[in-house]
């Protein structure tokens, strides 16, 4: 599991497949744990992460063998995280729970 956390905001847990699929869709390497610091990475992970999420195969639940839910649906909790960090000017935090 991975938790993402800001402070204005309930925290976020994954599976690590999930998370470190959003993660790479957020421009981000990938490492764990790691974290987003300034007001501008925090928004251009915003800009991404939703841009990858309103794809026609993110709507879709084909891209997860475990169940058919999409990855837009799985991606809404931290992208209300993001938006609440982005928000207060916080930073995003993430590990290994």
């Amino acid at each position: 599991m991975i938790n993402f956390q800001t402070k204005h905001h309930a925290d976020v847990m994954m599976f690590d497949k999930v998370a470190l699929k959003l993660i790479h869709l957020m421009g981000h390497s990938g490492t764990v744990p790691s974290a987003f610091s300034s007001a501008e990475e925090i928004e251009a992970a915003l800009n991404k992460l939703k841009s990858a999420v309103s794809t026609p195969s993110a709507q879709s639940g084909d891209d997860w063998d475990d169940d058919k839910v999409s990855l837009a649906h799985r991606a809404k909790p931290l992208l209300e995280l993001l938006e609440t960090a982005h928000k207060y000017e916080e930073h995003v935090f993430w590990d290994r729970g």
